[in-house]
């Protein structure tokens, strides 16, 4: 009987070390990409075409482009970990490190003017950041850093009549155009872009933050095993040429440094609990 027994435990133990031998590793579970379109998702699914056949193909896995409207639908995403892999802006990007243990595979190109400025309309006897006591701001979602994070920490100390939050960079300048706010933040270099849809010359630069923004950066979730993460790594820095153009990473570039970026997301975090009162007081 022990015989029998001994021999059980022994064809067991063979059949499950057998099975662990030959069981291939989870290669083939979904990966999701998550990426910021600021309602051009055709367009941006269009952009990451390559990207998506060329990883699928290369990791044997199935591949989701998942596009967000802005920050804020992006920063759930990250919170509950939904994206194995993120396109993250600047301010996205130090959240994303700081608070959901998202760690940067590549960083992504940086434009020339990633500068954040606030505009205002000329004629509008506004001159300097004092004057906005008082005054309507447009700003971005909360996880851009041009948009949101810059621009209210340059604004402490200030009460402002009324914040108003963007979807997009051209919804903020749209409002300032319409009269319906007496300022707007973003990017220097999506006011270059978005102002010619619109009159430009009735706009002017009331200030420009001095720090140079850090680039953004494809992020890696927490929850992608680390050895699947480097084999993920290691295709995009074999990837065709014309693909990383396209998606705009930087293969073989260091991380960028986000201490500053991080510092300001958590000094602005204690100024804005009543960023949706009105009026709105910044400062502690």
């Amino acid at each position: 009987m022990k015989s029998k027994l001994s021999r059980r435990i022994f064809i067991s133990q063979m059949l499950f070390a057998i099975a662990a031998c030959t069981t291939e590793p989870p290669i083939n579970r979904r990966l999701v990409i998550g990426v910021i379109t600021y309602g051009q998702g055709k367009q941006t699914i269009e952009r990451f075409k390559d990207f998506h056949k060329y990883l699928s193909d290369k990791m044997k896995a199935m591949i989701e482009i998942e596009p967000a409207f802005n920050e804020r639908i992006a920063i759930e995403r990250m919170k509950r970990k939904s994206w194995s892999l993120v396109f993250a802006t600047p301010g996205l990007a130090a959240i994303g490190i700081d608070k959901y243990q998202y760690w940067t595979m590549f960083p992504l190109q940086l434009g020339s003017n990633s500068r954040s400025i606030i505009v205002v309309n000329q004629g509008s006897g506004l001159n300097k950041l004092q004057d906005l006591q008082g005054k309507r701001v447009a700003l971005g979602q909360q996880g851009s850093a041009t948009g949101y994070y810059l621009p209210l920490f340059n604004l402490y100390g200030l009460t402002l009549a009324s914040v108003k939050f963007a979807a997009t960079p051209l919804s903020a300048l749209e409002w300032l155009s319409a009269g319906e706010v007496d300022a707007a933040a973003l990017s220097l270099t999506e006011f270059n872009l978005y102002r010619t849809k619109l009159n430009a010359s009735r706009f002017k630069i009331l200030f420009r933050d001095s720090h140079q923004v850090p680039s953004g950066s494809l992020l890696c979730s927490p929850l992608v095993e680390r050895k699947r993460a480097d084999l993920i790594r290691n295709h995009l820095k074999k990837a065709p040429t014309s693909l990383i153009q396209e998606t705009r990473y930087i293969p073989n570039a260091s991380p960028p440094d986000y201490k500053y970026m991080i510092s300001v997301v958590e000094r602005v975090n204690t100024i804005s609990q009543n960023v949706d009162s009105k009026p709105v007081r910044l400062f502690n």
